[in-house]
């Protein structure tokens, strides 16, 4: 029943993502994020061209924020160095950086999910003023050290609770991305061996301006909608708009090209773009937060599905009707009494008619048990289990009540019924001698 373990991880831990988002806009994350950008755009590193010394910096600069971060490196500090060939000029030499943060479930954290933002920029010329040679830099603010400084700061948030990710997370730093997006195409064909177990690709290029600007990009591609329209059911501080216009064209093509399915996240077109004005001002440091929480739920949501998004719906893929599908990834979930929140069964069932074991009153045991259970396609529970045992006293008492279940309405995907699986975790509190409560009941 490994489909169920990511809705007790949710459900236990949900309070985080139902706080009010406001406090986040005044937080250090704007701050660190705007050092982050303050550095990538640093004149001394001139643009960043590909194939650079500011390019190479930047990339180091990406290893040590991704390791100190708690993502396991792949890569040396440098980068894995790649050659691109050009008719009639020298080879030009670039980089990339990435590394991983390991799932947790045992057969899908061998599968991935990419999450990569360019670090190249259009490098520097000179310009005319006056009669006089002036130097002239594209430091690329928002493209891309906004998308890199969001990946970053998103992989430390995916590295800190890597126990709500099914899939394991890469995190990636593409060079040469400017030539023919040449990073990631070396990345999926010479230098991943994994590749074929990337199952989506998200790119974070120009990130860092209104949040009402924010958009996703998907190719209009039926499974990935359907990803971002399942991460809309989370309480968000933005939601992108759907495009069917791609913003502008980047490392996300490579992945196309491999039938990886991906999603482009961008703030859309602005007057700056390839031009020395591209500088720290023209960024929105709050939409760049509230952005990268959206990223997070995001990240989570696409990390957890049962079923991997196809990259062409003629593509052969398993029959709805035969898998087990985690309440999380039903589009539309299971329902008890028409209600679909889980907490809603813990109230008005679970809690109603459980009985603290007298046993277990004397000698004083307490806990959470968490019970994982499937929703049949005709509405029984069937195959409760104990996934969390505080003791079997209480073990056995959870498994009591959850079997007695009434019959649900049945989950549905694509408008197949379907059998589903749905996690609670169950509170057994003792307060005084001889009084006890349970969960959330009064």
């Amino acid at each position: 029943m490994a489909a169920a373990v990511f809705m007790a991880a949710a459900f236990t831990a949900g309070a985080q993502f139902v706080s009010g988002y406001a406090e986040l806009y005044d937080s250090e994350n704007s701050a660190i994020l705007k050092e982050h950008v303050d550095y990538i755009t640093s004149y001394d590193f001139q643009g960043r061209k590909a194939g650079s010394e500011g390019e190479k910096a930047v990339a180091s600069y990406v290893y040590e924020t991704l390791k100190k971060y708690g993502v396991e490196m792949l890569t040396p500090k440098e980068g894995e160095v790649f050659g691109l060939a050009r008719p009639g000029q020298d080879t030009l030499t670039s980089r990339n950086v990435y590394g991983f943060v390991q799932g947790y479930d045992k057969d899908l954290s061998k599968r991935y999910i990419v999450v990569g933002a360019r670090l190249d920029n259009l490098g520097a010329d000179s310009v005319t003023v006056n009669g006089q040679r002036m130097p002239r830099v594209y430091r690329g603010a928002n493209g891309n050290a906004s998308g890199l400084a969001v990946m970053m700061e998103l992989a430390k948030m995916v590295a800190t609770e890597s126990f709500l990710f099914r899939r394991s997370v890469i995190f990636i730093g593409f060079g040469a991305s400017q030539e023919a997006y040449a990073g990631a195409w070396y990345f999926l064909n010479r230098a991943f061996a994994d590749a074929g177990n990337i199952d989506a690709m998200i790119n974070l290029d120009m990130i860092g301006l209104n949040a009402s600007d924010f958009q996703a990009y998907t190719a209009s591609n039926e499974d990935m909608n359907r990803i971002l329209a399942l991460a809309k059911e989370q309480l968000q501080p933005v939601l992108p708009q759907v495009s069917t216009a791609e913003a502008y064209p980047s490392d996300h093509r490579a992945f196309y090209s491999a039938e990886i399915p991906s999603v482009a996240f961008s703030t859309g077109r602005y007057a700056e773009h390839d031009t020395d004005r591209d500088d720290v001002s023209i960024l929105d440091f709050a939409s760049m937060e509230r952005i990268q929480e959206y990223l997070f739920n995001f990240t989570r949501t696409i990390a957890n599905v049962e079923v991997a998004p196809a990259f062409r719906s003629s593509k052969p893929r398993t029959d709805v009707a035969d898998v087990i599908y985690a309440w999380y990834d039903c589009d539309k979930k299971p329902t008890f009494l028409g209600r679909q929140d889980p907490r809603f069964f813990l109230e008005k069932w679970v809690y109603q008619y459980i009985k603290y074991p007298e046993d277990a009153i004397k000698k004083g045991i307490q806990g959470r048990v968490s019970v994982e259970f499937i929703i049949d396609k005709d509405g029984s529970v069937i195959d409760a289990e104990v996934t969390k045992s505080v003791d079997p006293l209480l073990d056995a008492e959870a498994l009591r009540v959850v079997n007695a279940s009434p019959k649900w309405k049945p989950a549905k995907v694509k408008g197949v019924t379907v059998r589903s699986s749905v996690s609670i975790p169950i509170e057994f509190k003792l307060e005084k001698k001889g009084k006890f409560s349970f969960g959330i009941k009064k």
